[in-house]
């Protein structure tokens, strides 16, 4: 009788055939199904794969991977989606390369869901720090999910803002699904597993290999509307997202900066190149409300908490961004003992709270 397709390509995802060779043997072929019956020699005229990967291929028993997978999906609470699985992501339908193999953990509905990636340099300054909670905050009042890729820095804050403020969020790996990477992210890893969604295109043992994460970026920038860089050095990662971004058509946004800053050439560089600069989230949803129905979820806020004066005279400086309470003195023309005393209050009602000695931002 044979296999299906789509056991085919679970069979191959398994054994490490990347979506690049799945698409060329799917205009090689008729059907996938044909391949299940090849030996050696038709697999080197084929001229794909090199001798390991062939003898991997003969080695590896289709019934076999196919009971390692269910049992895994039981086990590990491991979800699979195919190009034939009638949830398919839409986004990804189209783009070039597109995964044939998905694995997930978490809430699947949120694949199709309208999204904005936030990407961004694994050492972000204070302002970068800043900037990203300030904005993934406001984009998921508009009922955004946010979508990272679960790296240090601002993929971390970008996710942990959204969860920490009832939104939602995918992070999309560059390594198996039953791999954490890396392993200081393991309590938000699970935290996204039972109130966002994992995915990856990877075999679900598959280790965190350097050159897995440019070839995932296509996925975060796929399956979004539009990419948000947030502080990035000169040929980083997330200039890779954002050129996915544009060969899909997609929003690029970028999150000028410091001219003397290393995490900001980057992103001043997409500005220069014609990505849209970004001042506010009105500058982000602008572009977005033509392509998305963008509702805003109301949510307490700020202005649902009573303030004083004082209070109010800090909380109206600090809006701007983070400040040294210092500077906040400065601004304010109160007195430092007030400010610091003030700060502990708005500190203690969740309000504000300290990035580092001294320095405030808004929460």
């Amino acid at each position: 009788m044979g296999y299906s397709e789509e056991e085919i390509l679970i069979w191959l995802s398994y054994n490490g055939i990347n979506s690049d060779k799945i698409e060329k043997l799917e205009n090689i072929f008729d059907s996938l199904k044909d391949i299940q019956y090849f030996n050696k020699n038709e697999f080197e005229s084929l001229g794909l794969f090199n001798s390991n990967i062939i003898e991997k291929l003969l080695s590896s028993n289709i019934d076999d991977v196919l009971n390692i997978i269910y049992n895994m999906k039981k086990s590990n609470n491991i979800g699979i989606l195919t190009i034939y699985s009638e949830n398919y992501p839409i986004n990804l339908e189209y783009i070039q390369n597109k995964p044939f193999v998905l694995y997930y953990k978490g809430n699947i509905e949120l694949i199709n869901s309208n999204s904005l990636a936030i990407v961004g340099t694994r050492k972000p300054t204070l302002y970068g720090k800043w900037a990203c909670e300030k904005f993934t905050k406001e984009l998921i009042s508009y009922n955004l999910t946010i979508i990272s890729g679960l790296a240090y820095g601002i993929d971390t804050i970008a996710h942990k803002t959204a969860l920490s403020n009832n939104g939602q969020t995918i992070a999309v790996l560059g390594c198996g699904i039953n791999k954490i990477y890396p392993k200081s992210n393991k309590a938000l890893f699970y935290d996204i597993e039972n109130n966002g969604l994992i995915i990856s295109e990877f075999s679900p043992d598959t280790e965190p290999f350097k050159y897995n994460f440019p070839h995932r970026n296509r996925i975060i920038s796929g399956l979004s509307s539009g990419v948000l860089v947030i502080e990035a050095q000169k040929n980083s990662g997330s200039l890779i997202t954002a050129s996915h971004a544009l060969n899909q058509g997609k929003e690029v946004f970028s999150l000028p900066g410091n001219i003397n800053s290393l995490y900001s050439e980057g992103t001043n560089a997409l500005i220069k190149d014609g990505a849209k600069l970004v001042q506010n989230v009105e500058d982000i949803l602008v572009e977005l409300e033509n392509i998305l129905h963008l509702e805003y979820n109301t949510k307490a806020s700020i202005n649902s908490i009573e303030l004083g004066d004082t209070e109010s005279c800090i909380y109206t400086i600090l809006k701007d961004g983070p400040l040294h309470s210092d500077l906040i003195a400065l601004k304010s023309g109160l007195d430092i003992n007030m400010v610091n005393s003030t700060l502990t209050i708005l500190e203690i009602k969740g309000i504000v709270k300290e990035l580092a000695p001294s320095i405030f931002t808004i929460c």
